[in-house]
């Protein structure tokens, strides 16, 4: 078994059960209960601690259970499962309580019926087949949000899909905790950046709070200088530097100044045990440049960013680097900055200022400083790169007023058309599913920000299970996307949750 990424984390496997059929019974069903969380804990796609916990069959066990699932910070969600009949009404005090995200496996622990030898013992003992409807239903009638993966539990795809749904647990629980530095303002006059923190917090679990750019020099002025020749032989050695900020280059005082902010953010993030932050290219007084390679080289630690900012964003970069650590593919904070709209095949070309992770990068990043036109300040240091082709996601929040919501956009990244020698920053070029037309007119239509998360680790089952778990609208735009469909989608979404208040 591989080593787990957070087998500090916890998921607890609950199967209810009864005592009608007899103890022995009862045995069968803990010891195959058992041996299916032990298998699923061992599973690959598994990336936290499967736990297994006694079966249970009466309410107060199951109210008892989910009141320590409730307090345990270890645990950040439960399966349950249903092998035998469980009357569901003995579940309504331990689901009203239960705060931890849900899934329920509907499964069976024999995948095949021995036709010639099933008997009354054995139909007793199998009941999932209408145990988990049962089930079910207290979900549906108590309006519970939950996932439900149906399958046989040594299946591939069971495994792939309930490895997903932990992903986006883990997402949640670490967001219950997470701090977010916003260093200055938004951009002035911006309205989609802006927000309710308040509702955030209550409906999220993280705290946004600003801080003077002040706050943030004082930490990059107290940098001492032999930190930051060590951090210069780093970009030496993991980037392609151009020749005026190698060593003895012009620009390599520069270079060094990039190091010192990127030295002081980092003392600052984690003497304040932030986990996400945004910066303002409006508010950098007492920096000498626009933190840039820093911010690319934060998020590629794991950071959340948002540009301008935009702690919506930022907030939405750290959970999806969260759920796609370990994953094959990065995450980075982008921005739709302009179109190709040749008749032959329209795209967008994606970049930003110079906030783009390398954890995208499909080649070694080139280190380079360029002139910025806004901010005021020395040519800003930067990481060049493309990205690799293949599918990934754009994803936005915003803030409607009465709600919050995602908006998620299927794409293709393809290789530029033809090379970008004259653009010094990250970009990436990528087809919007089902076309540049509909895709744009769809999200305009549903408010998209022009700042997203950009993934190639994950897919819209991520953002499914994420959203259902945080109580979030969800407007996917994919392959099937029409725009008609979709503006009628956004009007029933109006009236669901004008009444869900």
């Amino acid at each position: 078994m591989k080593t787990k990424q957070f087998a500090e984390k916890e998921i607890w496997f609950v199967t209810g059960s009864q005592h009608l059929y007899g103890p022995e019974t009862l045995k069968k069903v803990a010891a195959n209960s058992q041996e299916i969380a032990g298998f699923l804990n061992d599973s690959e796609h598994s990336p936290v601690s499967i736990i297994f916990k006694p079966v249970l069959t009466n309410p107060n066990s199951i109210r008892e259970l989910f009141m320590q699932a409730n307090h345990n910070d270890s645990c950040i969600g439960i399966i349950t499962w249903m092998h035998t009949f469980s009357p569901s009404k003995m579940w309504i005090a331990g689901l009203k309580m239960i705060n931890k995200p849900i899934l329920h496996l509907h499964t069976q622990y024999n995948r095949d019926l021995p036709w010639g030898e099933i008997d009354m013992d054995f139909m007793n003992l199998n009941q999932a087949a209408h145990g988990d409807r049962e089930h079910g239903y207290i979900y549906s009638r108590m309006r519970k949000n939950r996932k439900v993966v149906a399958g046989y539990w040594k299946e591939e795809n069971v495994q792939s899909r309930l490895g997903i749904w932990m992903r986006a647990a883990l997402a949640w629980d670490d967001l219950q905790n997470c701090k977010i530095a916003r260093i200055g303002d938004n951009m002035r006059e911006v309205a989609v950046t802006e927000g309710d923190k308040v509702e955030a917090q209550i409906q999220f679990g993280y705290s946004v709070n600003t801080f003077g750019i002040g706050d943030l020099v004082q930490y990059v002025e107290a940098v001492g200088q032999s930190d930051i020749n060590d951090l210069l032989a780093v970009y030496d050695a993991q980037y392609i530097l151009s020749t005026d900020i190698q060593k003895d280059g012009v620009k390599r005082k520069k270079l060094a100044d990039a190091a010192k902010i990127e030295l002081g953010m980092r003392n600052f993030l984690k003497a304040g045990n932030f986990k996400a932050f945004t910066t303002t290219f409006e508010d950098l007084h007492g920096l000498t440049q626009l933190p840039g390679l820093a911010v690319q080289r934060l998020m590629a630690d794991g950071y959340g960013f948002g540009g301008e900012g935009d702690w919506k964003t930022s907030a939405l970069v750290r959970a999806l680097k969260t759920m796609a650590a370990g994953l094959k593919g990065g995450t980075s904070f982008m921005e739709d900055y302009t179109y190709h709209l040749h008749p032959s095949g329209a795209m967008v070309l994606g970049a930003h200022m110079l906030e783009v992770c390398e954890s995208i990068a499909s080649e070694k990043p080139r280190l380079e400083m360029h002139p910025l036109g806004i901010g005021g300040k020395d040519d800003p240091a930067r990481l060049i790169f493309g990205v690799q082709q293949g599918p990934a996601i754009n994803l936005s929040c915003i803030d409607m007023g009465d709600r919050f919501r995602f908006i998620l956009n299927d794409v293709d990244v393809i290789d530029a058309p033809e090379r970008l020698p004259k653009l010094p920053v990250a970009h990436a070029v990528w087809i919007p599913k089902p076309n540049l037309q509909i895709a744009s007119e769809s999200w305009i239509y549903a408010g998209g920000a022009h700042h997203t998360v950009f993934s190639q680790a994950l897919n819209s089952e991520y953002i499914r299970d994420f959203a259902e778990i945080a109580s979030t609208e969800l407007v996917v735009i994919d392959s099937k996307t029409q725009v008609s469909d979709l503006k009628n989608e956004l009007k029933w979404n109006d009236i669901y949750y004008s009444f869900r208040k």
